[in-house]
């Protein structure tokens, strides 16, 4: 697919039409609790509420509705190692499409496993989703087969559309959407959607700081490198043609995370709204979190764009959270390998009212006396100035003491 394709609104709307009934029209509830801790009006549009957890059904849906006869027989090809993959092995099986899916080395178990379940055949190849998507293309011109692009496709970008529709039909007043962007292709079909209905509405699009490509190529910089981020699902390192082509007039400004960023929106969803968002399905209130005072006072619709998180990932986060947060802190100690010195820290620990979680105690630090001990209790309180409290009380032993 080139940038001299298209997409309409009218094309959205047919998509809309076409996908009806079939996917999950979500909620867009709005959020009094996260309004109100940053300032701005919340609304957040479910995606992870889909069949698959992901609104990467709607594009796939989309597309596979568009085939013809012939080419449903031949079957459709793609390359994916997330929600791509799941939204188009779901709906093509629903269908009666044979699905093939190329994932690459070292994709979790776990997703392979559930792209499996979901009726896809599914081949390994190649040490990177580069790799897997030129595999992919092969084996589709091989066999003759349809390749379904995750985002640089006309038909799946409109599919996406139809979310921007939705949340204008849900919540009119919106004045701003903050929407992910990896491959571009959501944010193509988001903004053409709301920019028809309502030209004034302010589209900002979102990228990892690991993977600026839509911003790099805005600015005529070259693909950034990447790196290990836990918004894999906008990690990707270039921009598709069209859907830059189609998005790029219409986004009013970009913003780019850290990972501090994306972890503390998962966190927020988690223990706020009592829901799952993976590391891109964060990434609009991310940015709200690290930007409150950009967005203050507006009527902000986030795309809570898919909740595929694992659970060891997800408890990692939000332990991780609480550090932040110093409900979890850990209190290093040196002093004196006698008897007694840890239930004397102990003691002082609980009457503070602080609820010690593990301890380590280590004799083999070499900037620690060999007649001394090195002790690292880590302590659940009640937040920052009951852990200062609880510093305090155990710095009045006279023992060396840091608060990490």
């Amino acid at each position: 697919m080139t940038a001299t394709a298209t997409v309409t609104f009218a094309d959205i709307e047919a998509a809309a039409g076409r996908i009806d009934g079939q996917i999950v029209r979500t909620s867009m509830p709005f959020s009094r609790r996260l309004s109100d801790a940053f300032g701005a009006q919340l609304w957040m549009k479910a995606e992870n509420r889909q069949y698959t957890s992901a609104f990467k059904e709607r594009g796939a849906l989309n597309k596979l509705l568009l085939l013809s006869e012939d080419e449903r027989r031949r079957g459709v090809f793609a390359a994916s190692a997330g929600n791509h993959a799941q939204g188009l092995a779901y709906h093509a099986t629903r269908l009666g499409v044979p699905s093939t899916i190329v994932m690459p080395e070292g994709t979790p178990f776990v997703k392979i496993e559930r792209t499996q379940s979901f009726g896809a055949q599914v081949v390994i190849a190649g040490k990177s989703y580069d790799d897997a998507s030129a595999a992919a293309q092969t084996l589709c011109a091989d066999k003759g087969g349809v390749y379904v692009h995750p985002f640089n496709d006309a038909a799946v970008i409109a599919g996406q559309g139809t979310i921007g529709v939705e949340m204008l039909e849900q919540a009119p007043d919106l004045d701003t959407l903050i929407v992910p962007i990896g491959g571009g292709g959501l944010i193509a079909g988001v903004a053409i959607a709301a920019k028809t209905i309502k030209p004034s509405i302010r589209i900002i699009g979102v990228e990892a700081a690991m993977f600026p490509s839509f911003l790099a190529r805005r600015q005529g910089l070259p693909d950034p490198v990447g790196g290990a981020t836990i918004a894999e699902g906008i990690a990707v390192r270039t921009v598709g043609d069209l859907s830059f082509a189609l998005a790029n007039p219409l986004i009013d400004d970009i913003l780019v995370l850290d990972e501090a960023d994306f972890e503390r929106g998962i966190a927020a969803y988690a223990n706020v709204e009592k829901t799952l968002a993976e590391g891109a399905g964060a990434a609009g209130l991310a940015a709200v979190i690290r930007y409150p005072d950009r967005f203050k006072d507006q009527k902000i619709g986030l795309i809570l764009c898919g909740g595929n998180i694992d659970i060891r990932l997800l408890t990692s986060v939000l332990q991780r959270e609480l550090v932040r947060d110093k409900r979890l802190v850990t209190y290093r100690i040196w002093g004196d390998d006698r008897p007694g010195m840890l239930s004397q820290m102990a003691d002082i620990i609980a009457s503070r009212g602080g609820n010690i979680i593990d301890v380590a105690h280590n004799r083999l630090v070499l900037d620690v006396p060999a007649k001394g001990a090195e002790f690292d209790i880590m302590v659940e309180t009640q937040g920052p100035r009951h852990a200062l409290d609880i510093s305090e009380a155990l710095r009045s032993t006279g023992y060396a003491l840091r608060m990490d």
